[in-house]
Order: C-alpha cells, then structure tokens, then sequence
C-alpha cells in the first residue's frame, strides 16, 4: 500500500490535512497539479482559531503558529464587510488576540517545510486523475501510476476532481459581480487598514501586508448585477498595472500611489456547498467542500478547520479506535463541519450585500450595520465570535453542561497549557479537582493532565473534569452545582466516565439527541 491516506492538493487545507493526519500517525502522501508551492495568495488573513489549532504542530523547537506569527503582521482589529466600524480582537481570551496578516503563500511554505522536516512527501506535478473505490481501499491514479490506499482526500479546489468521482453534489448560487484584487507597493500607504464607499463609483479597500507590501481589494457598481455569461467574460479581460491605476482613479479619483504590483486577479461572489463532505473512502475539504466570495480570509480559516475536524477522526477510524459516533453519528466529519459551511456561506452572502449593494438603501444599510459594531455590543460580539473562530461549537445532547462542544479555552495544566498539550491521537482529560480524582480514566487515549481551577471563564467555575477532544472542543464535562444538576449528562463521576468510554472506544453507538 503506498500510503494510508492520499490527498489530492498542495495547498494550506490538503498540506494541514496532512500535517495533522501524519501528527496522529498516518502515512500520507499529497499529489498536487502545480509545478511547486505557490507564489501568489489568494488569502491573506490567519485568525485566532486557526493560530490554535496550529500550536498542536511543532517544527525545529517551535509550535507552528508562532512560525507564523514571527512572519506576519499582527493586527488587533479586522473588518466585517469591508464596513469602517471594525471588529476589535484585542481583548479576546486567546494567546493570539489579533488578526494575522501573513501571505498565503508563507503558509502554504510554512506547512511545505514542517512536512519536509517530518518525511511527508509532498509530489508535485503529479495531479490525481482518476479514483476507484471498494470496501478494502482506493485506487488513486496520478497519470499512468496507481497508488493503493485506505483513503483518498481531495483538497483539490472548487473544480475538484475528487468531489465529481465521490459523485458528491455541488448546489449553490451562480456568480453576479466581479471584484478585483492585487498586491502592490504604495509610494503613500495609509497609517492603518482603510475601507472606503462610494455609491456612485465603488468600494476600495487597503490592508498591510508584512514586507512593505499592501492588498487592495474593490468591486465598481458597473461590475455588479451581472450574468453568469457577463462574469466570464469580465474576467477574461487582461488585468496590466495600468488597467488597475484607471480602476482605482474612477472609484477613488486616485490611482492611490501605487508603484507596482505583484500580482492582480479577480474574484467572483459564487456560493456553493457540497451536499456531502464524504462518500465511502473519498472526502472532501476546504474549496472542493465550499466557495463563497472572499471575505476576510474567511475561506482559508474555515477550510483549515475543516482539516482540523476530520484529520483526528479519520486516523481514529484508520487505526480502529473510533467510536461509532465519530464514523457515522452526530459528531462525524459530515455532520459537524457541513453546517458550519452553510453558515459561512449566509455569511458571506449578507457581507456581499453589504458590500456591493451601491443604491441608497445600501448606503443606509452600510450606515446602520457600522453604528451597531461601533457600539460594541451583541452584534459586534456575535461577529467577532464567528470571524475570530472562538465562538465557533458543535451540537451537544440535549440537557449537557453549557461547555460542551464548545471550544476549550487554553486552561493552564501542569507543566504546560492545553494548547501545547493537544494531540492528534488522544483526548485530554482536565481534571480540576485537588484530588486528582479523575486519575484513573487515564489510557491509550486520554491524556489525564491535572488542570488549575479557575483557568476557565464563565461556566467553566463549576467544572470538575473536562474531556476535550484532539481539535480542542469539549466532548465531556463532569461539573458539580446547579448548572450541572439539571443537565442530562450527571454530574456523577461514573457517568462521566461512561460518556469518557463513549467517545473512545470502538463501536460505541452514538447519542440519540444534540441541540
């Protein structure tokens, strides 16, 4: 067998997939079309969640995301639909309470390198071009070799190849506007990110990148209300320096200062998620599983997350320890991720509206979504929750403590912080009690750290023990207090451990009901 697990595409989501698969000891080996790494960055923003998630992988003495960080630009607030009211994640509970700005060519190398380092052959120029499947394994060709496996996943884009074999269908809305976007140098730049408005002549927005460098983004009103016939034909048309300086004077009346560029595309408002994420041994993640408009680096952090989600699971099944709830339940890849994608695309949707509606109601709108951010209230925290990815969570059984399926913070355990304790092949136990009561649950796959109380906020004050899962969401909780005496999952130390035993052991059914 050539590998465990095949993946079809070399960029951020497959290269992660890999990562994490390999961190739980998979063999993978990733086939990518290109020639190499990429040089261009469709997305330029890595958010707080995904700076977590990457702390789990560590390269030459050093967690990941600080590798990232150390090549980026931090910077404390980002903006929801390019409105000028933005959305302030300094105070967020996180050791990484910032927006990122980093290429995403850096960290698409930044994965290259780790999985180098790590032996994870990475095979470019060879793009997988065919796939047969049966109850054993899968036939992956790339040209006229055939490689056996256990798994094929395709993280081969919103063409993906390996969605049409899986049969796996792709409904969404047809593209209506097309935005541009480039990489340029500023002979002036601003101070700090710039988002303007103009009904009569467009959008233009202007984000620091690291090296001096600037993304530009912007949509014309003429470039809007389009046919699916008139999108092609848009983006057709040659996009030189000189084309985008007479882009930005008629929006603006400036070409901005722009000195050069080094590199120019466009974008499209295409809104599509597949209606499955799997189909037997064929998976889907990122772009092949959803596209959207770009907005944010919304995109690449949710497909990461993606990666996040199903790589813990899949080796689970592989090495034969996961509970049946993992494979084909409430809490499987499918179930889990697929609704978050739904949410990103209305997401995405209202952020167009938002963005591209250039009538006088849109200007209103524009206008009374910006005061509520700036008021930082309900809305500003609901958005701020779903862009950073803290806020995100998955369905608990109905009646269980209000932590559960939520995202663990980083609570402070012995020798070291969940964070750095995170492993792909085992949950961590948090046992809060001076006792170490919950000592004797400890096995092959729960990691029992002994964990400071308090560390948490909130609902977390009454929790006892916490089993939190490999991607960092709480499984379990054992909890004493009101909070958990009318929950469900008992607060009793044996019932705790049976729903420990649930999640990992091997043919344990599912929960019959999550909220």
């Amino acid at each position: 067998m050539t590998a465990d697990v095949v993946i079809a595409g070399a960029g951020p989501v497959g290269l992660l997939t890999a990562a994490l698969l390999d961190a739980a000891g998979v063999r993978v080996q990733v086939f990518e079309r290109e020639a190499g790494p990429s040089v261009h960055s469709k997305a330029t923003t890595v958010h707080p969640r995904t700076l977590e998630v990457l702390t789990a992988l560590e390269t030459g003495g050093r967690r990941l995301s600080d590798v990232l960080v150390d090549q980026g630009r931090p910077l404390p607030r980002a903006h929801f639909a390019a409105l000028p009211a933005m959305l302030d994640y300094s105070a967020l509970r996180t050791p990484f309470p910032y927006v990122l700005m980093i290429p995403q060519a850096r960290t698409e190398r930044a994965l290259t390198d780790y999985l180098h380092e790590r032996g994870v052959p990475v095979r470019y120029r060879r793009p997988v071009t065919d796939a047969e499947q049966d109850a054993s394994g899968v036939r992956v060709h790339t040209g006229d070799d055939v490689h056996e496996a256990r798994y094929l996943v395709g993280a081969d884009g919103a063409r993906s190849l390996v969605r049409r074999l899986a049969g796996i269908g792709f409904p969404g809305t047809a593209p209506s506007l097309v935005g541009f976007a480039a990489d340029v140098e500023l002979a002036d730049p601003p101070g700090a990110p710039s988002h303007r408005w103009f009904r009569d002549t467009g959008s233009l927005s202007i984000v620091p990148l690291p090296d001096g460098q600037y993304r530009i983004f912007g949509t014309e009103p003429a470039d809007t209300g389009l046919t699916s016939e008139e999108v092609r034909a848009r983006r057709a048309r040659p996009q030189s320096l000189e084309w985008l300086r007479a882009t930005l004077r008629r929006i603006t009346g400036s070409d901005c200062g722009v000195r050069g560029a080094s590199w120019i595309t466009n974008a499209t408002d295409s809104t599509r998620n597949a209606d499955r994420y799997r189909s037997g041994r064929l998976l889907i993640v990122g772009d092949a599983a959803h596209i959207h408009l770009p907005a944010g680096g919304q995109g690449l952090n949710v497909g990461l997350q993606d990666a996040a989600n199903l790589a813990w699971k899949l080796a689970a099944e592989h090495h034969g320890w996961a509970a049946g709830r993992l494979t084909d339940g409430p809490y499987d890849y499918d179930s889990e991720r697929r609704p978050i994608s739904a949410r990103l695309a209305a997401n995405t949707l209202a952020q167009g509206a938002l963005m591209h509606t250039f009538t006088p109601g849109g200007e209103a709108l524009r206008a009374m979504f910006s005061d509520l951010i700036a008021q930082g209230g309900d809305v500003a925290s609901e958005l701020t929750g779903w862009l950073s990815g803290l806020d995100l969570s998955y369905p608990a059984p109905d009646g269980a403590h209000p932590v559960t399926g939520t995202r663990a913070p980083d609570l402070a355990l012995a020798g070291s912080s969940l964070l750095h304790a995170l492993r792909q092949d085992a949950f961590v136990l948090a046992d809060f009690t001076p006792s170490g009561r919950f000592a004797h649950l400890a096995s092959r796959r729960v990691d029992v750290r002994a964990a400071r109380p308090g560390s948490g906020p909130g609902a977390w004050s009454a929790v006892e023990a916490a089993l939190i899962r490999p991607d960092g969401y709480v499984a379990a909780v054992c909890a004493s207090g009101s909070a958990a005496e009318s929950a469900a999952e008992s607060s009793a130390p044996d019932a705790f451990a049976d729903e420990v035993a649930r999640w990992t052991t091997p043919g344990m059914s599912a929960v019959s009901s999550v909220r």
